[in-house]
């Protein structure tokens, strides 16, 4: 049996430059941070002694006989992408639900290629991780998804991630003293809004504006390197930070007059008039997590004006997927039992 760990993620600054479409000409960066609320993905090979090949339980449980049988699209891509031939059980449980904004899609797709290698006893090094996540949904599955969800999922990390024009992702880690890291991740509330929504849906239509919305996400784009310095100049004061959020907030919403909505525009409005410097609302739009960024003192009367929400403690995960228990099906006459499978487990989060 592997057990996978995948985190969620924040993004800050830059959303929609990740797309391809997008960064392939204007180029693309986005400023964002996993954190510690994760997809969990439980795998181990099927015994031969049931009716069914394959056992996937998610939302829904799917027994099935054939790869080609099975709806789910990120197991049935990524089982075909990586020709796996085995009869497996794959569970999926998760921290955040589903169509929320935090990047859940692609980390469950990032932890489930990384749980089929680890399954196989293979590492899989972070960057060829996202890049396959990226390909599966992008390509195969051909997702209306940007290439920043998969980055974080597998490297963790307060990030700026650059897309670059001929393809390329780089990614560099935003680097602060310990504690203005532990100061600024104290200044975010995270509040579910109780809307789920079909975020591919939304960044279609966000694509398709691609060429009338150039200004705005080339100013988005402006912004990620403003909230770095801020964040690289140190001296725990970021309140900078937070109208930038703002900022990028009013630019967001004149992509799609689908980001927002009355509930939204009330939640929003309600967080700063409480004390919140600012915030936005996470993912392509719609529903799901809004952000917000709020000094300590103010976040306790943001919580009471917001009691009907539900809000969520959080902190900065710097992991990205990892192997949390590998303990395969037979043992294979290397090593000596859990010593063995403790130092393999660490050799495949490598």
């Amino acid at each position: 049996m592997i057990i996978s760990r995948t985190p969620h993620r924040i993004s800050f600054f830059g959303g929609g430059t990740d797309y391809p479409s997008w960064y392939l000409e204007h180029g693309g960066k986005v400023l964002g941070a996993a954190i510690d609320k994760y997809c969990y993905i439980t795998c181990r090979e099927l015994p031969p002694f049931f009716k069914h090949k394959h056992r996937i339980a998610y939302s829904k449980v799917e027994t099935v006989n054939h790869i080609d049988e099975i709806q789910h699209p990120s197991v049935k891509s990524t089982l075909k992408y990586l020709g796996v031939e085995r009869g497996l059980e794959i569970h999926h449980d998760g921290d955040i639900p589903a169509l929320s904004g935090m990047g859940s899609s692609s980390a469950f797709t990032v932890g489930l290629i990384k749980t089929l290698y680890a399954l196989e006893g293979k590492i899989i090094l972070k960057e060829e991780l996202f890049k396959k996540a990226i390909h599966i949904e992008q390509n195969i599955i051909k997702e209306s998804v940007g290439s920043q969800d998969q980055v974080w999922a597998a490297c963790g990390g307060v990030n700026t991630i650059e897309f670059l024009h001929n393809g390329n992702i780089v990614v560099r880690p935003v680097i602060m003293k310990e504690q203005d890291l532990r100061g600024f991740e104290s200044r975010f509330m995270l509040l579910f809004t109780g809307r789920a929504r079909f975020a591919s849906e939304i960044a279609k239509e966000q694509i398709q504006n691609t060429s009338k919305n150039k200004s705005e996400l080339k100013e988005m784009r402006g912004l990620v390197d403003e909230a770095e310095k801020i964040l690289v100049r140190g001296g725990g004061d970021f309140t900078d930070f937070g109208r930038l959020l703002n900022e990028t907030w009013e630019l967001k919403k004149r992509l799609s007059d689908k980001i927002s909505n009355i509930e939204i525009d009330h939640i929003y409005d309600t967080a700063i008039r409480n004390g919140a410097v600012g915030g936005k609302l996470l993912g392509a739009g719609n529903g799901g997590f809004m952000v917000f960024y709020a000094e300590p003192e103010s976040q306790k009367k943001i919580k009471e004006a917001l009691r009907g929400y539900i809000h969520v403690p959080f902190r900065f995960d710097f992991s990205g997927s990892e192997i949390m228990v590998y303990k395969p099906d037979y043992y294979n006459g290397n090593g000596s039992g859990a010593v063995y499978f403790e130092k393999k487990a660490l050799e495949l989060n490598a």
